[in-house]
């Protein structure tokens, strides 16, 4: 898989303003969880479930608020690329690894059968626990009036609700749509709620899907805001790094500035629009000193949705729009041209590479959303090391990746809290050094 194209992030958003169903946004905060959090590469030698540790710490007020949750749950999780934590799924719970998502909907875990050969880490065992249950064909979800392009669905052979579930990249999941409580405590359950349980897939990690969509796991457990830390990556193997990741309210929100998401009525759904995304109203981007002369249409969506501006967790690089990504390229070819690695890209999609790391030379780079609220990325993490002493800044073609949008990726949330408050619509951001903000 490449590590510019991204890594399990938003599915095919085609025929995507067929989704009828309005989100569930009346949210309430009675869940307010604490999961430490680290990126973490999709690869299967980096699987080691040894090192997930886990601890379920009971505060003094045992009955749950939404002011004062009676339970922190926290894992300890290596760090690489991708967003992963260790979750408690099913009755008794079994940890499952999860990818963090805001760019998708659809929640799945590992479901492959123990007879296969070699079979993730952490698979689900759905015989072990008393609350899984299968989706029948008959579910209203795999017989929609109108056919959901976003999640395809189909009865198998058991007539059980089979799903197949492709993502931008190409990786793929498929499997059966079950349900499934997430248990966090013996006061802290939710509901059964409807999960892929995926008996083939692309990747040892399961999904956590944030997005705004009706069967994300934020919509289905009605939580009202979550929030995310995710720390600089380390050049030396082996060497792990912790973030922080919230469920419900955040201790560290009084430093955050905010930015109200752009939202589109049903009847403004275009075929290049993602309206299920967390869509920003980005103004500009920065380099160093200077203000790049990017039109502020390239961060706005058109008539066909092309240009708007997401945050997604799930995304390693950050992606331009063609207008955007030619002046990007244009201010750091001039800042540092004659280093520029020519004729090199890496991952299809990014061709600003260099021997080296010259973030020095190039300066930060800050994407601007007005009044004082930005993120900041500072020069040393500007490039990333993809081997063999090439460095590239982390910023790609959306034209390339095959999507029609700005993708705000992981690699620029480091050393940021990103909250994404769902019940007043808006995202807030505040630096911090990210490895030092787990209890």
């Amino acid at each position: 898989m490449s590590h510019i194209s991204k890594p399990l992030i938003f599915t095919i958003t085609l025929f995507i303003f067929f989704l009828c169903n309005s989100v569930s946004l009346t949210c309430s905060s009675s869940l307010s969880l604490h999961f430490p959090l680290t990126s973490l590469r999709l690869t299967p030698t980096t699987t080691n479930s040894s090192s997930f540790k886990t601890s379920l710490i009971s505060r003094r007020n045992p009955s749950p608020s939404s002011s004062s949750p009676p339970y922190t749950f926290r894992s300890n999780v290596k760090y690489s690329m991708a967003l992963v934590l260790s979750l408690p799924i099913g009755t008794p719970s079994q940890s499952q690894e999860l990818v963090l998502d805001t760019g998708s909907q659809l929640s799945w875990i590992q479901c492959h059968p123990k007879k296969i050969k070699k079979p993730p880490t952490t698979s689900f065992d759905p015989s072990l626990s008393s609350s899984f249950s299968d989706l029948p064909c008959s579910h209203p979800l795999c017989k929609p009036r109108i056919p959901d392009f976003t999640l395809p669905t189909s009865c198998d052979s058991n007539r059980l609700c089979h799903y197949s579930y492709f993502y931008a990249d190409g990786t793929f999941a498929e499997g059966n749509l079950v349900k499934e409580k997430f248990t966090f405590s013996n006061s802290q359950i939710t509901p059964p709620l409807i999960l892929g349980c995926a008996k083939e897939s692309a990747d040892e990690k399961g999904i956590l899907g944030m997005n705004l969509g009706r069967l994300s796991f934020i919509s289905q457990a009605k939580i009202s805001k979550f929030s995310y830390c995710i720390p600089t990556r380390s050049d030396r193997p082996g060497l792990a790094s912790t973030g922080s990741f919230y469920l419900g309210n955040n201790p560290n929100s009084r430093g955050f500035k905010y930015v109200s998401l752009l939202t589109f009525p049903q009847s403004q759904r275009m075929p290049n629009l993602d309206p299920l995304a967390y869509t920003v109203p980005l103004l500009g981007i920065r380099i160093g000193q200077k203000r790049l002369n990017i039109p502020a249409s390239a961060f706005r969506p058109d008539a066909g949705g092309s240009g708007q501006t997401m945050v997604d967790s799930g995304s390693e690089f950050t992606h331009l729009v063609d207008v955007a990504y030619d002046k990007v390229k244009e201010e750091i070819v001039r800042l540092v041209g004659s280093r520029l690695k020519k004729g090199y890209v890496y991952g299809s999609t990014a061709d600003m590479c260099f021997n080296g790391n010259i973030g020095r030379l190039i300066g930060d780079l800050a994407f601007e959303f007005g009044r004082g609220v930005e993120i900041l990325v500072e020069k040393q993490r500007l490039l990333v090391d993809v081997g063999r002493g090439v460095h590239c800044v982390g910023i790609g073609r959306s034209s390339m990746l095959g999507a029609a949008s700005n993708i705000i990726g992981n690699v620029h949330q480091q050393n940021l809290w990103v909250e994404f408050d769902v019940t007043n619509r808006r995202v807030g951001f505040s630096k911090a050094e990210c490895s030092r903000s787990s209890p």
